[in-house]
């Protein structure tokens, strides 16, 4: 593992670069799906810098529910902090790190606030683009995971032994199952079929339930084989797991409503938003 590279004398994590890699390959090929559908890059820019919004706060929420207990023990103590350790404490052990599920989910809120004005891609355009971009990211993600040291697997035979690993001591000299690296792999395999989905015109306006039903499964299983503690646990299961198991019920509910909506329509499936007759391409 690499955890950073030195470039003009500076250390420059290697899970920065690989999530910033994602994101500029995400945002070209999210380019090139809206282009073919009339939209101008202008607003894919607006509309992409309020999804990254609403991932930053996402994943930071969701990881300081992962640190309740932590939470809890500093209001609890909160005497003992002065305001520059309480800051330190507060927002930068239990809410600077991020959870993948709290990105998607925030990102999903700000895409679904920014097209509910209208001003820009219309909401059944975004969200199918916004179902193969994830997974896209997110291999890319997981790759920058492996590299930097966290997200760690458990201890196993079959993996990989790390060395000096300045950011993560805890996985310095085990040997540790890669699931990093298997996840990054079931994310490629996932935006290749969604994105089969899309160019065959497959699951119009509903790519991202078909995430809900297939991702929430990968990493449901992939949680058991998570060496690190930092993840949150309620029944049993770790805060991933829940909201897992929660993002497939929505899906299964979604697709029951949905259904029971063509039938009373007579079959007919929703109408896709139509691009301007002219639109301006940059």
């Amino acid at each position: 593992m690499y955890p950073y590279v030195i470039i003009f004398g500076k250390e420059i994590g290697t899970y920065f670069i690989c999530t910033l890699v994602g994101i500029i390959v995400c945002f070209f090929f999210a380019y090139f799906l809206a282009k073919k559908k009339g939209q101008l890059i202008e607003d894919l820019i607006i509309t992409v810098v309020y999804i990254l919004i609403g991932m930053f706060v996402g994943g930071h929420l969701v990881y300081g529910i992962t640190n309740t207990s932590k939470i809890i023990f500093i209001f609890q103590h909160i005497s003992e902090y002065n305001f520059l350790s309480f800051v330190v404490d507060f927002f930068g052990v239990c809410f600077g790190g991020m959870v993948f599920y709290g990105g998607l989910l925030g990102g999903i809120a700000a895409m679904w606030l920014v097209c509910r004005t209208g001003k820009y891609i219309p909401s059944n355009i975004m969200f199918d683009i916004w179902a193969i971009c994830v997974p896209l990211f997110h291999t890319f993600g997981r790759i920058g995971c492996f590299l930097g040291g966290c997200c760690f697997g458990v201890e196993c035979k079959v993996g990989f032994t790390v060395h000096d690993n300045p950011y993560n001591p805890a996985i310095n000299d085990v040997n540790r199952f890669p699931v990093q690296l298997v996840e990054a792999a079931c994310n490629l395999i996932l935006f290749l079929v969604l994105y089969m989905l899309y160019r065959k015109g497959k699951f119009k306006n509903r790519l991202l339930i078909v995430y809900f039903y297939i991702y929430p499964v990968v990493r449901f299983t992939l949680e058991f084989f998570r060496g690190d503690e930092i993840r949150g646990f309620l029944f049993g299961l770790s805060t991933s797991q829940n909201i897992s198991i929660l993002l497939f019920a929505f899906a299964v509910i979604f697709t029951i409503v949905d259904l029971n909506k063509k039938r009373k329509n007579g079959g007919e499936p929703a109408e896709e938003a139509k691009p301007a007759e002219e639109p301006q391409m940059v």
